[in-house]
């Protein structure tokens, strides 16, 4: 493993960072202030290709690594935007992955392209109101019919629901308890989203409101056969594929936005004159930013090491995990530091930072909670015994 960056990696932080320059600051408070989706930003994004960065070549993609997805991501949202920026792409980037190993060909050949060009928008339905992390007590169910499936039941927190044209969908195809184990009941379906057949209320939130999380009902779906995912009933270790990518994922966009809330809080404590002489000169503010200067650090060899150990097919579930919990805490510890080192203007919108604080509890709060995380370390890591 080397520090060194390769010259592809290069060019993908240069290209994010040249995306980036195109929207600034001003960009994404605007949408936040409006609830509007990021769709100039979204198709900048697609059409430079990088909707398929992990995606195989033949599909329009580029088969790279999350090593390299990892640095896009968080170039993304170290230049203003955030999780506006990060959650408006991060399913291209990830959410396909049980498509492209467990797709047919011909699933692949429909489906990927699409999605790699972005004119296909997908969201993710899995969580349920009432089983939460559980997932193996899902109800949403898919009952066979001839020639597929119908679908109903309800999905919570679905992002870009309003927005998608397509949905990964996790289905209970058999009854809780006539299996071995409740995921084994599960099945995963890609189908079209349709609005006469699926409800769609949105759930306002404290921050990221360009980006529209949603309760989801559905009222007899109809799913062809062609639409399902690999087997019947293993739809869920399908999407295990996916979980520690997605975490190394997520730890970069939060590890991005700790930065550019510190670079953030640097400047203005270079600016601010108070007493005659920069806020930035008075150790209380200096020692604060630096103690996080070096926990971001840590941070992004966590996230580096994690990716690597996936890219090598090595067990990255430690690291990815723990990656994903640090960086989060770094990168809300970083905002709310920003936000006390602007004092007053730190709670005004015009300055950002209040918008990076609300956003970096994102990454704390999903997919996954620090406490499941701390749980699945000590059981699988520490080999200590089993708490919940």
């Amino acid at each position: 493993m080397t520090f060194e960056l390769t010259e592809t990696q290069k060019n993908i932080v240069d290209a994010a960072k040249k995306i980036s320059s195109k929207f600034d600051d001003n960009y994404w408070l605007d949408l936040d202030l409006k609830s509007e989706f990021p769709s100039e930003f979204y198709n900048e994004v697609a059409k430079s290709g990088w909707l398929g960065m992990c995606m195989p070549e033949e599909y329009g993609g580029a088969n790279l690594g999350i090593q390299e997805a990892a640095l896009f991501m968080q170039n993304i949202t170290r230049n203003g935007g955030g999780m506006s920026a990060a959650s408006s792409i991060h399913i291209n980037i990830f959410g396909p992955h049980p498509i492209v190993v467990h797709g047919t060909k011909t699933q692949k050949k429909n489906w990927l392209p699409n999605l790699i060009s972005g004119n296909d928008k997908t969201c993710f339905g899995v969580t349920e109101p009432d089983a939460g992390l559980d997932t193996g007590k899902i109800k949403t169910t898919a009952i066979k019919i001839q020639g597929g499936y119908l679908i109903n039941g309800q999905k919570i927190w679905t992002s870009t629901a309003k927005i998608a044209n397509k949905i990964l969908l996790l289905a209970r195809t058999s009854e809780l308890g006539e299996t071995k184990s409740n995921i084994d009941g599960l099945t995963l379906f890609y189908t079209d989203f349709d609005r006469t057949k699926i409800e769609v209320r949105e759930i306002k939130k404290m921050g990221r409101s360009s980006v529209d999380s949603n309760q989801i009902f559905f009222d007899n779906l109809e799913v062809s056969e062609e639409d399902r995912i690999g087997e019947e009933g293993k739809g869920f270790r399908y999407i295990l594929d996916s979980l520690n990518p997605e975490r190394i994922l997520i730890a970069a966009e939060a590890l991005g936005i700790g930065k550019d809330a510190l670079d953030k809080a640097v400047k203005y404590a270079n600016e601010r004159i108070v007493f005659d002489r920069p806020i930035g000169k008075n150790q209380s503010i200096q020692h604060p930013l630096a103690e996080l200067w070096i926990e971001l650090e840590a941070a992004e060899l966590l996230i580096s090491k994690a990716a690597y150990q996936y890219d090598k097919g090595q067990n990255s579930g430690g690291l990815a995990n723990a990656a994903k919990y640090y960086a989060a805490e770094v990168a809300f510890k970083t905002a709310t530091q920003a936000v006390v080192t602007l004092g007053g203007m730190g709670y005004a919108k015009e300055y950002h930072v209040e918008r990076l604080l609300r956003e970096s509890l994102i990454p704390k709060l999903a997919p996954v909670s620090s406490q499941m995380i701390l749980n699945y370390i000590s059981e699988k890591i520490l080999h200590l015994p089993r708490s919940y």
